[in-house]
């Protein structure tokens, strides 16, 4: 019974924010996805890209999304605990095992189809936290069978990922609300053999429980792998320069190879 180890917490989907980040940022960057209508084709070549971008997409304007973005202020909140100690009662577990606490926490999040939980080196966590904390925001694509939409992740110290639908966050980021939210907890690395635990919360049922794990697998391994890395750091430092389409076309070759 691993429920004598954790903490109960009502569930919510209520999500508050604190943003005065302009609602043009990301506008001139990125396409136009609407989620309502039609899920964008999946093309590769700039002429058919620069149809899709929509009537405001602008090259020249492009470099104008780092310095809008750098206005974020505040950020979404968790809809679940921000630290372990709200989940697992770590007080209970001393004497346990990396094994048998990894059981504890897997075992615990398979019976919930709105909460998943993982488990991760303390190693990579310590290569994706401070990378994330300086460069927060990066894009992510869900790929289904007529194409695909875009979510935007933002990063919060000390290790908390939100990930949004990228035409809301355009539209409005002081009322877009995430649709995933997942969180990196280190409290044990140094007790329990480097362990670290991850939690993923699917906030919203438009996105599948599979979906939700591919995405965070997928900002994870942009932040742990040094190459993958380079396109998170510039797509913060230098967007102008950020190849949406050669990314796209690779993403879409990763969710075919997870699929």
């Amino acid at each position: 019974n691993v429920g004598k180890w954790l903490h109960v917490h009502p569930y919510t989907s209520l999500i508050t924010q604190n943003t005065t980040c302009s609602n043009n940022n990301i506008s001139s960057l990125l396409p136009t996805y609407n989620k309502n209508i039609a899920i964008t084709t999946i093309t590769t070549t700039t002429t058919t890209t620069q149809k899709t971008m929509g009537a405001n997409y602008n090259h020249n304007n492009r470099h104008l999304w780092r310095r809008q973005m750098g206005s974020h202020a505040g950020g979404f909140s968790l809809p679940g605990p921000q630290n372990l100690n709200e989940i697992l009662k770590t007080e209970l577990i001393k004497g346990k095992t990396k094994t048998e606490v990894s059981d504890i926490w897997m075992t615990y999040h398979e019976s919930r189809s709105d909460v998943h939980g993982t488990i991760m080196n303390a190693e990579d966590a310590k290569t994706i936290l401070p990378r994330a904390k300086m460069y927060p925001f990066f894009i992510t694509p869900v790929f289904r069978e007529d194409g695909y939409f875009m979510l935007l992740s933002q990063f919060q110290s000390p290790s908390h990922f939100f990930l949004a639908y990228l035409e809301d966050y355009k539209l409005d980021p002081s009322s877009s609300q995430p649709l995933i939210t997942f969180s990196i907890f280190s409290d044990l690395e140094h007790t329990h053999d480097g362990l670290s635990l991850l939690r993923c919360d699917i906030v919203n049922k438009g996105i599948g429980a599979d979906e939700g794990l591919t995405v965070m697998q997928h900002i994870l391994d942009s932040y742990r792998d040094s190459k993958e890395f380079e396109r998170v750091r510039g797509f913060n430092e230098e967007p102008g320069s950020f190849d949406v389409d050669d990314y796209i076309s690779c993403m879409n070759q990763k969710w075919k190879e997870r699929s």
